[in-house]
Order: C-alpha cells, then structure tokens, then sequence
C-alpha cells in the first residue's frame, strides 16, 4: 500500500520556522517532521510514498535526493571523484515527489497525484504524529468496505484544568485531553474513487469531498483514543521537541 502526505501548504501559522522551509521539514530531534511521519507509517510495512509538494518543495526533493548520503559513513576522493560507502542506514522506502502547485488547496494535491495511485491508499498531513495502529486502520477500512477512513482524535488540551467542589478547588489536571468532541485527525485511508469528488486545485479535502463522503455514508471513521498531536505552531513544535529529547515521544515505535 501507498502513503500520500500532503506536504505543500504555506504553514502560516508557525511562520517563525515556515518562512525559511516548509512546514513539513521543520525538524523535530534534528529529523523533519515529515521523516517522523513516514517512520510511523514504516513500521508498519508501508515504503511506498507519494509526497505532494508545493511551498518551497525543492528542499524537500534535495532532502531525499541527498538522504543516501546523509545517512551513511563514505569516504569521498575529491582527486578520483569516487565515494565508497563504508555503511548505510537508509530506510527501504519508495518516495515519489510531485510538485502540485504552490497555491494548490488540499483536494487539489490529492487530485494532481491520481496518475500514480496503484489502489486503495494511506492519506495525511505533513505536520502531525500519532501513535495510531495503521495495520489496524488499514485492516478496518478493507472490513467495513466504504470508499473512505477517517482517523477521529480528541483534541489535546492547551491549558490546565481546574477541578472544584462547589467553590474550594480540589485538584488540578495538566493539560487534560478534549471536552469530549471528535475532530479530523487525518491518517485516512482511501479508495481512488475518491478522487471523482474532488473538481481540481482549488478543491478544499475538508469541504465538499468529506461532506459529499459522508452524505451518501462513504466515510467510515476510525477512533483512536492515543496520542496525537499536530504541529500548528510554535508551542507545539516546543512540546513535540520536549517529548524527544526526553525519550518519551510516543509515536517513536521503530
């Protein structure tokens, strides 16, 4: 099976590091976050990527152009212009790079990489991690036999919560998770017949597709009740960078 990541998008609310590089390049523990996610997805058995490109997109194809050689130990003779490769550490992974538009909305990314799509495929964000079972997603979707599988989280909460006996405070909860609501939390699985709803680029995923998905009952969702956590900003980049460098960072199964 296929992964498609949508890595394209401007990532305007943590400008302080999208002005220099995509979003999905920021790093995490010295890795960008888009290498964090096709780890994930690794791990489960999934080499095959697809990544649509967009908003400064050449760095991520130098990235991978150059991933071979970051991650192995070479001698490099500049005089006989050979470099022999003492060891590697590269991932078997498959990527295709395709540059959908800088103003492309997520629909439309999706639509632009139809040609390459081999059958039913893994969809996310470029700016999240989770620790969500893709085998088993994968296997509910292949069950209930719906065109498409939605991730839904619960939303972690931002601030501390305060617990109260009438008045007196009796407690206080770090960061508790949602108040109970579901929301997208991508990680979806998809049929490519999908991709009939979307009309071209400037086709939000969020809008019409999903809202046409579900009003004929094509969109099955999937709940996950770990860890999730998208990287909107800065704040979250900090936590995301905490989890690491302390060894706690959930999503690391590999």
């Amino acid at each position: 099976m296929q992964a498609v990541i949508l890595a394209g998008g401007l990532g305007t609310r943590i400008s302080e590091e999208s002005f220099i590089r995509p979003k999905p390049m920021i790093e995490i523990g010295g890795r960008p976050i888009l290498w964090h996610i096709m780890k994930i997805y690794s791990a489960y058995g999934i080499h095959d990527f697809i990544i649509c490109c967009g908003y400064k997109g050449y760095m991520i194809k130098e990235y991978f152009a150059n991933y071979f050689l970051h991650m192995s130990d070479v001698t490099i003779d500049i005089r006989n212009n050979t470099v022999e490769v003492h060891t590697q550490k590269s991932e078997p992974w498959r990527i295709t790079l395709i540059d959908t538009g800088q103003e492309t909305m997520t629909g439309g990314r999706l639509k632009r990489v139809a040609p390459y799509l081999k059958g039913d495929f893994c969809m996310t964000y470029g700016d999240g991690v989770s620790t969500v079972d893709i085998g088993k997603l994968v296997a509910f979707h292949k069950q209930h036999g719906r065109q498409a599988t939605m991730t839904a989280v619960q939303p972690p909460g931002r601030f501390g919560s305060i617990q109260f006996d009438k008045a007196i405070v009796t407690s206080f909860l770090e960061k508790p998770d949602g108040d109970g609501h579901w929301v997208n939390g991508g990680f979806f699985v998809l049929s490519p017949d999908v991709i009939e709803r979307i009309e071209g680029d400037a086709t939000v995923w969020e809008g019409k597709p999903l809202e046409s998905l579900a009003r004929d009952r094509e969109l099955e969702a999937y709940f996950h009740h770990g860890f999730w956590q998208p990287m909107d900003t800065q704040r979250d980049k900090t936590y995301l960078e905490e989890l690491w460098s302390t060894d706690q960072a959930p999503w690391k199964i590999w």
